[in-house]
């Protein structure tokens, strides 16, 4: 998968310095949050974790560019990995060098905006 290619097998939730927390990526789902909550049950207070259960992972690190909200709270990235990308990733670490590259570009270009970005946005080619 190239970092412009829409990333289907991902779950991504993150927030950004002006808007809130919420979906930047569905992983193909109509409402992704039953996959993110079983993912992420347990681990809520984590600031950096990672899990595997029924084939996906979660992953969950701080923007690595120490990007901060408004608020001057270190932004989150949590991802629900599925597919052959999930099986490549086996540790936090991984899962930055793995699933980063492929989001990086489109949250620098979202991040700062003043309105929670649209897929389209987010500049990926289906």
């Amino acid at each position: 998968m190239s970092s412009n290619d829409l990333p289907e097998s991902l779950i991504w939730a993150t927030r950004g310095r002006s808007w809130g927390f919420r979906f930047l990526l569905n992983g193909g789902a109509s409402d992704p949050l039953s996959d993110y909550e079983r993912s992420f049950a347990g681990l809520e207070d984590e600031p950096t974790t990672w899990r595997r259960t029924a084939g996906k992972v979660a992953l969950r690190f701080p923007d690595p560019l120490g990007r901060k909200d408004s608020a001057g709270r270190v932004i989150p990235h949590e991802f629900v990995v599925s597919g052959e990308v999930a099986d490549e990733i086996a540790s936090v670490e991984d899962g930055l060098h793995q699933i980063w590259p492929l989001v990086a570009g489109a949250y620098a270009r979202v991040w700062d905006a003043k309105g929670a970005p649209s897929v389209a946005d987010l500049g990926f080619t289906t």
